[in-house]
């Protein structure tokens, strides 16, 4: 097969691959009964990212996913109780900074805007932190926080890339619903990885 013939067959496998997960990121948050499914199949979607990123391409996908919802499952979900919390949060801070539009700039409106920036950008931290560490589900959030405040260089990376991919998945729905949320984990664990290897490259050398 010719250079050409290989590229094409990469691009192909990578097609491939991050539509299957995708597929299996849907699944497994129905097979959980969404509630109890969406953010232990999150997990090991991120987690199989993070394995693609560190060179380990060829793992069997199913198995691997199978085994990362299964192990993951409770501490997950323990995680997604303060994100629904938080959700929770912002879902109200929004209501009642639309019953206020004539006065966006009072003195609670701004740190309601202030809390809800913070909170989106965790969000961006939050399962990248939870595949990388081992962490309990406080020390995590801490960390992911922490992460989030001394990395906004590759906070605004991530905006960035994602408002480029919202782009084109506008334009073309269908990528939405074959790589959409792939497309998330994928951008946000390689530019996390990045902003990790560099805090540990800063920890070695002191």
């Amino acid at each position: 097969m010719n250079s050409a013939g290989n590229i094409l067959y990469t691009i192909f496998e990578w097609i491939t691959r991050f539509a299957y997960v995708n597929l299996l990121w849907v699944l497994f948050s129905l097979v959980g009964g969404i509630i109890f499914g969406f953010f232990p199949s999150t997990i090991a979607m991120f987690a199989i990212v993070r394995d693609w990123l560190r060179g380990k391409p060829d793992l069997p996908i199913f198995k691997t996913y199978w085994n990362y919802f299964k192990s993951e499952f409770v501490k997950s979900n323990q995680l997604g109780i303060f994100i629904t919390i938080m959700l929770i949060l912002v879902g109200l801070d929004l209501f009642y900074i639309q019953a206020n539009l004539n006065n966006l700039l009072s003195w609670t409106s701004i740190p309601l805007f202030s809390f809800i920036l913070l909170f989106l950008l965790l969000l961006f931290y939050i399962f990248p932190t939870y595949v990388h560490y081992d962490l309990k589900v406080a020390r995590l959030l801490k960390n992911a926080f922490l992460i989030m405040l001394i990395s906004p260089i590759h906070s605004l990376l991530i905006i960035l890339c994602l408002v480029f991919v919202y782009f084109i998945m506008t334009a073309i729905p269908a990528l939405f619903f074959i790589f959409g949320s792939i497309t998330y984990a994928f951008i946000t664990m390689w530019l996390c990885l990045h902003a990790f290897q560099k805090i540990q490259r800063k920890q070695e050398s002191k």
